[in-house]
């Protein structure tokens, strides 16, 4: 039987109190977000094409999920005119995702509310805690990523 060395018991802790925040952090985005018509995984599309239009696949790269799923999500904000798709230039049949007005206006104010959201949360902690664990956290997703072939 192989044994956790006493890092990677830790580690293991980390990781399963990571899931249990991840669950957290996408009920308090569906709450932020809920009278604007968006969940947290409209939220996090819609955030990914604030500055840039970008096809699907692109923004489930960028964001760590199946192009399917974002795909789905893609289609249900065109339908409800948060968004639209219009022809790449760089790829036929991959079309870009862009922000509509209506997409900007409900983007603009959930981060609005999402700067009060986090401001609160951060007084719990001090800068160098948070700073601490943001390089933590990249260190292990970038370790991560670089196992990925």
């Amino acid at each position: 039987m192989t044994i956790h060395t006493a890092a990677g018991a830790v580690l293991t802790d980390l990781i399963l109190e990571t899931f249990r925040l991840n669950g957290r952090l996408l009920a308090a985005g569906d709450h932020l977000t809920n009278d604007l018509g968006l969940t947290s995984a409209r939220w996090q599309v819609v955030g990914a094409i604030e500055e840039v239009p970008l096809p699907v696949a692109q923004i489930a790269r960028n964001m760590g999920l199946t192009r399917q799923a974002v795909q789905r999500v893609a289609n249900v904000l065109a339908d409800e005119g948060l968004v639209r798709f219009e022809e790449n230039p760089n790829h036929r049949r991959a079309q870009l995702v862009r922000l509509t007005a209506e997409g900007r206006d409900a983007l603009a104010e959930v981060s609005r509310r999402q700067v009060e959201w986090s401001n609160r949360h951060a007084k719990n902690l001090s800068l160098e805690e948070i700073e601490e664990a943001l390089q933590v956290l990249r260190t292990f997703r970038q370790g991560l990523e670089a196992d990925v072939p």
